[in-house]
């Protein structure tokens, strides 16, 4: 297969590309900047320097091209605005399923949020506040198209922890952490599993393999 993932430099990307690369498929990851080409590179991807706050969809659909599915990973990161939530998280979301429609790629997994799907409460953080509807606004967008057959991921806090190999994985799992490694192996699950499809799941620890897990909510 040949996947593109948005957001390539991203931890979480990183490890995907890299689970990717080492069971033989064609990965590329998309980055802003060529400085970042080399940690691609060692994960075994190829690198895509494409701007998606400043591209339009027509000259990122070019790069999606071929590709078996995509994958949505990227994110405003510590740090940035509110406007950068929006132009991210969003914005850049919603330009990725646009030219994968464009390029005919329909399978098209978006990494989310846990906390997405209901208002912050009185009292979060504007920042973080600012980040939740951006990914809301972003899931709703790409839950709303016949032309892709997506899945949401909402994971819950992450963690640099090792992996367990076990998670939970439903519509609702409760609050909960789970680590980066296991988030990307359940999304190298997802892209294996096309029945899961028109799902949003949540993601924290739990005690079924990740392959199992993945089953269980695909009805497999």
């Amino acid at each position: 297969m040949r996947i593109v993932i948005a957001g390539g430099h991203g931890q979480i990307a990183l490890r995907l590309e890299r689970l990717l690369a080492e069971r033989g498929d064609e990965v590329a990851g998309v980055i802003r900047k060529p400085e970042q080409a080399g940690d691609l590179v060692a994960a075994g991807a190829e690198p895509i320097v494409c701007d998606l706050e400043s591209a339009s969809a027509t000259d990122l659909a070019t790069h999606l091209a071929g590709a078996d599915a995509v994958v949505f990973a990227a994110g405003a990161g510590p740090g940035s605005g509110q406007d950068r939530k929006q132009s991210v998280d969003h914005a850049a979301a919603v330009l990725f399923a646009d030219a994968a429609e464009q390029a005919g790629v329909r399978r098209y997994v978006i990494v989310s949020s846990m906390g997405a799907d209901t208002e912050p409460p009185e009292g979060t953080d504007p920042t973080f506040a600012a980040y939740l509807r951006a990914k809301a606004a972003a899931d709703a967008d790409v839950r709303a198209r016949s032309g892709l057959d997506w899945t949401v991921l909402r994971p819950g806090r992450l963690t640099d922890d090792p992996p367990t190999g076990r998670v939970r994985l439903a519509a609702r799992t409760g609050r909960g952490a789970i680590t980066r490694q296991d988030v990307a192996a359940t999304l190298l699950e997802l892209l294996d599993t096309p029945s899961t499809a028109g799902l949003t799941l949540e993601l924290i620890k739990g005690e079924k393999p990740v392959p199992v897990a993945v089953r269980d909510v695909a009805g497999n």
